[in-house]
């Protein structure tokens, strides 16, 4: 096989964890760094939830990728097609090779529209969006602030999806918008979750619950998405429990999708064979591969069993880097760990936000001094409005934070 090219270090995938990994490796020494990506724009995805609630413009989230990737660091503009760890390679989708002393996997997740019937045709419709598309995003503003009554939906997948609070804020975000125009009563507001609970760590999950009180929200737990009829203007909702199948009509809809690793991920020697969602098979605390010793992998692809969020990435980034730099220079045993730490900064209202810090024991994991972030806060929505995005773009994916 011909490579047309090597790297000492090879990163897949150029958003926040690929761009804080290279940013890292390079202020630890490592010279020869590449990066594949094929997109020119690289964006803030948290700040799409604030989009579609009306509280920030789709274009703050956007910037130049170059703008964002280290110096000194080998961009490669294409996707990947298909790796061999065997034979240290990646095949390039315009079919070039490229080689590799280590590999860093981390190319993001997809979105699976397909998976249930009719939401791929829904989004394209008047009455229903998303927000965890940068397109579709304004639109969901568009839907709730033409609102004035009606039925309100908003779903969420079962199994792993990035930015699992996601569907809750903006569900929160539109009513507390109602509750101000003084339409909320004449709203019908359903909110579908596949989990037991609001929230999987406890302490959060009771202030969710008083939140979604305050408002009025039907939430259904246990439950899923299983079809949308767009012409109907219906979802069909199973509970999971009984097998019951609820068809609600709606006039509004926000759907989240069930997501998984890229597909050509799914079909390499790197995913897990005991996960369908074809997940790299990382050592959750070293996140090095656990049959190629040779990659590592983090963020929203990797097995982990974190909450897939920013905040986990900033805290993997490091232990990649760390342990890739000590692999490099021949360590035996890699010395960095990720303990699971993740936080969910979710936005409880137009003004307020709950921050749920907690790692793989799933208690909860505060890191601020002297702030009680277990209930909803005013201040910490200006964490979540300025704080973050801040954090993210100026020290973050610089290899500072």
């Amino acid at each position: 096989m011909t490579t047309h090219a090597h790297h000492k270090v090879l990163i897949v995938g150029g958003g926040s964890a690929g761009v804080s990994v290279a940013a890292r490796l390079r202020r630890q020494g490592v010279a020869d760094v590449g990066l594949v990506e094929p997109s020119d724009t690289h964006y803030y995805q948290p700040l799409w939830t604030l989009v579609g609630g009306g509280r920030a413009g789709a274009g703050e989230s956007a910037r130049p990728q170059r703008s964002v990737l280290p110096k000194g660091v080998s961009w490669i503009r294409d996707r990947v097609a298909d790796v061999t760890p065997g034979e240290r390679t990646v095949a390039l989708a315009d079919g070039r090779t490229v080689g590799y002393d280590r590999l860093v996997v981390c190319p993001g997740i997809q979105l699976d529209w397909d998976a249930v019937p009719g939401m791929a045709q829904a989004v394209t419709a008047p009455h229903t969006s998303s927000n965890y598309a940068y397109e579709l995003a304004p639109k969901t503003w568009d839907l709730i602030r033409s609102m004035r009554s009606g039925t309100a939906v908003f779903t969420m997948p079962s199994g792993p999806i990035k930015c699992a609070g996601a569907p809750q804020k903006i569900a929160y975000l539109a009513a507390d918008h109602w509750r101000e125009q003084g339409v909320l009563k004449d709203i019908r507001v359903v909110l579908v979750l596949p989990t037991p609970g609001m929230f999987g760590v406890p302490v959060f999950a009771r202030e969710l619950e008083r939140v979604a009180a305050r408002y009025g929200i039907e939430v259904r737990t246990g439950s899923e998405l299983v079809e949308v009829d767009p012409d109907g203007r219906a979802a069909t909702v199973v509970d999971h429990g009984t097998g019951a199948k609820d068809r609600i009509g709606f006039d509004m809809l926000h759907v989240v999708p069930p997501q998984s690793a890229p597909d050509w991920l799914k079909a390499t020697d790197l995913a897990d064979p005991a996960n369908p969602a074809g997940y790299v098979e990382i050592d959750k605390y070293t996140l090095r591969h656990v049959r190629h010793p040779d990659v590592y992998a983090l963020g929203d692809a990797g097995s982990s069993p974190n909450s897939k969020t920013g905040a986990a990435i900033r805290k993997q980034a490091p232990v990649v880097a760390r342990n890739v730099v000590a692999d490099l220079a021949g360590a035996g045993t890699p010395p960095a760990s990720y303990d699971g730490y993740a936080s969910c900064p979710i936005t409880t209202s137009r003004h307020s936000m709950l921050l749920a810090e907690f790692d793989y024991t799933l208690q909860h994991r505060p890191t601020l001094p002297l702030i009680d972030t277990t209930r909803e806060r005013r201040d910490m929505w200006y964490l979540k409005r300025y704080g973050l995005p801040f954090l993210y773009w100026n020290l973050m994916l610089r290899g500072r934070a």
